[in-house]
């Protein structure tokens, strides 16, 4: 293949996403005209026994019962220095979107417009219930708003809708505010398995988290062959449910042959009709999710789940039949795939996914949903793109279907999930630095002002690193592995693999950073030698969890591996210093992992939460008062702050007072103290002490050790899959970080819900050199 053709054919499929997202018409689509069932087609001549709709109630309820239009999606997201309130009718509204708005609930003087969206979805709102369908999507953007201030907003009647009720958000902090702040974050969130889930994030909402941070895997639309059902009261399996097997195995039901022309259903004993679709499944999920994305931003990523209406076939080619012949209840040859064609044009290329959100791309130099930054406080946020528009993506574009010296591919020449470029490809597709997406992300990570926001978090959907090896992660280690160690980036958060897991902090190529590792559940920041990776793919869909292989071991990057709880996890940014992360299981809202990340003590005397030689502190309220003397070089710097609560990390025994309340700490540990208000002294010697080990030699298989990933029993390597790595080594002692009293540190692997001996997590380890690599 040339590499001008790779150029022309690239831009082709982009064409459609830039700017204002349409659905890609331009190919033949030959399936059916609406895959529904006789729930809605009426002229199905099926069963007429399908399971009844699945329904969530609109954001906005309707005045009167029989509505002609409704709003039915609100959710929210930060736009540059205000904030967008997107939301979703079935019907046009007849004008402009608009907003009412002000600082008072009483008073909503401003009015903002924006506006619309839609495209020819299957099937259209005119053939389903008018508060459950959604097919027009409207954006109003209110800018130049005061940072951290609460907002009060109402969507207006337009076109047969009802007027929504006072709303209300809050903008983002300021980059640089030295409050402590908490973000939400989930990845792979359909809604089977998911209940306990929404359940605990809904009261993290309540709680007053800043924002939730969705990285790709939104609703599982394309999973809606596999049937989901809604539930029985004794069934876990089914709509908000907690599990993913039928109780009791499968029924005779599931054996009964269906009437010609039925839709086939994998999910349901009864057969017949599909209960969701792919459209319908967007629009259940959204309406689910109301109750979070009304309340707080809700910011999103792509996943591979997004990309078209399905993504693999089963046994036989039975979805391949339907779409690609219209031929429900049947089988073909593996000949007959599932292609670019197969969709419908509105299930292709992202399309649901571009219209149902709007990110911060254009406020912050990127590609629309696909790649954005924004600042909250002392962090710097950086979703980006896994799925496209880099050498390998795991979607590709059209370039690299083609074949000789062709214009475009032919049909059996093309994937389903075929998708992008999105932004523009200037040279050869397989080089990095052609892509408009890695030369944003240098640009973006280029210009972080590390002094107001010192943390910079990072996310996509896929892995770099994982225990389940895939062939992929060194696609994504290639492109952006680089720029992350560069530029300093301090965590590396994704999903798609359906568990938890940690790793260790690496380096290029799955280095294990010894030095940056204080104990199991506490790190140092190593900037530009290695970075946190944290797998958060457990918030629970359809498709359950992974699994390591029988008589696999997790690899020795690996630190924590659940792979049998279902929930999200809580990013805290308390201070310049101190950032802690917590898995909340979604089964009783306990922690399935806690673990801090610390940086060395800022030299600027500025900063007002530096650590000292016995603990870390950060503020986690409004700070009443603060005072700071500072010093030059080489002097003391004293920050005396007055709050009503903060947490503090003690690396070692102790015991102190704090108002009514005596604390005795036997090991390393952080604490949150709400015994207050609390006045705060922090010393610091400038410029401070260098980075002390604070890892020794010790024994234990699977542990950290050498240049690159080691080979653990009945594991997996990397090796094959990196570059300049050693190879694998045999099974067997390593050495590992290791407490000051000889308490070696081990993975801690949660399988079935419980935890063998030989993989429990040693508490926190106390070492002297950790406090003052902290000062």
């Amino acid at each position: 293949m040339k590499i001008a053709a790779a150029i022309i054919v690239s831009s082709a499929l982009a064409s459609s996403a830039q700017s204002k997202p349409t659905a890609d018409e331009r190919y033949p689509y030959n399936g059916p005209d609406v895959p529904i069932g006789d729930w809605v087609d009426k002229t199905i001549e099926g069963n007429g026994n399908g399971f009844p709709r699945l329904v969530e109630p609109p954001a906005v309820k309707p005045a009167k019962a029989n509505p002609s239009n409704n709003v039915n999606v609100i959710s929210l997201s930060y736009a540059g220095n205000g904030v967008n309130i997107h939301y979703q009718t079935p019907f046009g509204l007849g004008a402009s979107p608009s907003v009412a708005w002000g600082t008072s609930a009483g008073s909503l003087t401003s009015i903002a417009t924006g506006s619309s969206r839609s495209y020819d979805r299957t099937p259209p709102c005119s053939r389903v219930a008018v508060t459950q369908c959604s097919q027009f999507y409207h954006d109003v953007q209110i800018r130049d708003l005061s940072p951290d201030t609460t907002y009060y907003y109402k969507i207006p009647a337009a076109n047969g809708t009802t007027a929504s009720e006072v709303l209300s958000f809050k903008t983002a902090r300021e980059a640089g505010s030295k409050r402590a702040f908490t973000v939400a974050v989930l990845n792979d969130m359909g809604y089977t398995n998911a209940g306990g889930t929404f359940r605990e994030l809904n009261k993290a909402v309540d709680e007053g988290v800043a924002f939730a941070w969705h990285g790709g895997d939104i609703s599982y639309a394309d999973d809606w062959f596999s049937g989901i059902l809604p539930c029985a009261s004794d069934w876990p399996v089914c709509y908000n449910g907690t599990g993913s097997e039928l109780p009791g195995g499968v029924t005779p039901d599931y054996e009964t042959p269906l009437p010609a022309g039925e839709v086939p259903n994998q999910g349901g004993p009864r057969g017949g009709d599909m209960s969701v679709l792919y459209e319908s499944n967007w629009d259940l999920w959204q309406q689910w999710i109301n109750g979070i994305s009304m309340k707080v931003p809700y910011m999103v990523l792509p996943g591979n789940h997004e990309a078209a209406c399905a993504e693999f076939d089963g046994p036989g080619q039975l979805l391949a039949s339907y779409l690609n012949r219209n031929e429900p209840n049947s089988t073909s040859p593996k000949s007959n795939k599932l292609t670019y064609y197969s969709c419908p044009p509105s299930q292709r290329n992202y399309t649901a996914y571009q219209h149902r959100f709007r990110m911060p791309g254009r406020e912050s130099g990127g590609v629309t949903n696909f790649w954005y930054s924004f600042d909250y406080g002392l962090a710097h946020f950086i979703s980006f793109n896994g799925e496209t528009d880099y050498p390998y993506s795991p979607e590709w574009p059209f370039a690299r279907d083609v074949r000789g010296g062709e214009s475009t591919p032919k049909e059996n020449e093309t994937f389903i999930t075929d998708s992008g470029p999105f932004g523009a490809v200037d040279g050869s597709i397989y080089t990095k630095e052609s892509y408009e997406q890695y030369r944003w992300l240098e640009k973006d990570l280029a210009s972080v002002d590390r002094e107001k926001t010192p943390w910079v978090i990072a996310m996509s959907h896929r892995p770099m690193y994982s225990s389940q090896v895939s062939a992929y992660q060194k696609n994504m280690r290639d492109a952006f592995e680089g720029l992350f160690l560069k530029y300093g980036v301090d965590a590396y958060l994704s999903g798609h693999i359906h568990w938890y897991e940690r790793t260790f902090p690496l380096g290029n190529n799955g280095t294990i950073d010894k030095a940056a590792i204080i104990n199991n559940n506490t790190y140092r920041t190593n900037p530009g030698k290695s970075i946190t990776h944290i797998i958060n793919g457990m918030a629970g869909n359809i498709e359950s969890h992974s699994t390591l292989s029988k008589g696999q071991s997790p690899l020795n990057i690996t630190c924590v591996l659940d792979q049998s709880h279902y929930g999200f996890s809580k990013l805290t940014i308390h201070n310049e210093t101190v950032l802690t992360w917590s898995f909340v299981k979604g089964s009783d809202g306990s922690s399935g992992d806690d673990f801090t990340l610390v940086k060395k003590g800022s030299s600027s005397g500025s900063r007002n939460s530096t650590m000292t030689s016995q603990s870390g502190i950060a503020a986690t309220d409004k700070t009443t008062g603060t005072s700071t003397s500072t010093a030059a070089a080489g002097g003391i710097t004293t920050v005396i702050e007055v709050v009503n609560s903060y947490t503090t990390y003690c690396p070692g025994s102790t015991k102190f007072t704090q108002g009514p309340r005596t604390y005795v700490v036997s090991e390393a540990t952080t604490l949150t103290i709400t015994d207050c208000p609390c006045t705060l002294t922090h010393t610091k010697s400038l410029p401070s002490a260098g980075i002390s080990s604070a890892v020794i030699s010790g024994n234990r298989t699977a542990a950290p050790s050498g240049n690159a990933p080691n080979k653990t029993e009945g594991g997996s390597s990397l090796a094959h899959l990196t570059s300049g790595g050693q190879q694998p080594t045999p099974a067997g002692p390593t050495s590992s970080p290791v407490g000051a009293a000889g308490t070696t540190a081990s993975v801690l692997v949660a399988q079935g819900g419980r935890v063998g001996a030989d993989a429990s997590l040693v508490g926190f380890v106390a070492l002297a050199a950790a406090a003052a690599a902290l000062m």
